[in-house]
């Protein structure tokens, strides 16, 4: 388990009371991801799952967590949670880079943001895609690589 500090207690506990919808201050399971996303962390459904113990689809519906239940949770989740790198991106997108000229096609990022993975809406495709095409509607890849990068830190 990780060692919380006091600002993170702070901060759950913060997150735990907008979410909770009881008077017991549980949250149930299907709103743990969302937890966790409003703690500035990204994971995949599958690292929420695997925190979660890899409930089936009727405790994700069913099953509750009250505050001291979620801590380690949480902790379980910061320990296996492995944030992509600048690396890791610039491989991901080179795959798309079909001409070998480091730049990707924004409408192809666009839909692959929108049905694969975690799928992200219009607004969330937006909010990481605006400003980031020339005019012919390429991306260059380690420009925007950077910017992902550098856009989490500002957020934390």
């Amino acid at each position: 388990m990780v060692d919380l500090n006091e600002q993170q207690l702070e901060d759950i506990k913060e997150a735990f009371e907008v979410f909770s919808q009881t008077p017991d201050m549980e949250i149930g399971y299907d709103q743990v991801g969302g937890m966790f996303r409003s703690l500035n962390l990204n994971p995949t459904e599958e690292d929420v799952l695997k925190a979660l113990g890899n409930p089936s689809k009727e405790d994700m519906g069913a099953k509750k967590l009250k505050y001291d239940e979620f801590l380690p949770v949480y902790s379980q989740l910061l320990k296996d949670y492995v944030e992509g790198t600048f690396d890791d991106m610039l491989e991901g997108l080179r795959v798309f880079d079909k001409e070998g000229n480091g730049t990707v096609m924004g409408a192809e990022i666009r839909h692959v943001l929108r049905t694969l993975g975690d799928k992200m809406d219009a607004s969330e495709i937006s909010g990481v895609m605006d400003g980031q095409e020339d005019m012919n509607g390429s991306i260059a890849i380690e420009v925007f690589c950077k910017y992902l990068i550098e856009g989490k830190k500002e957020e934390k």
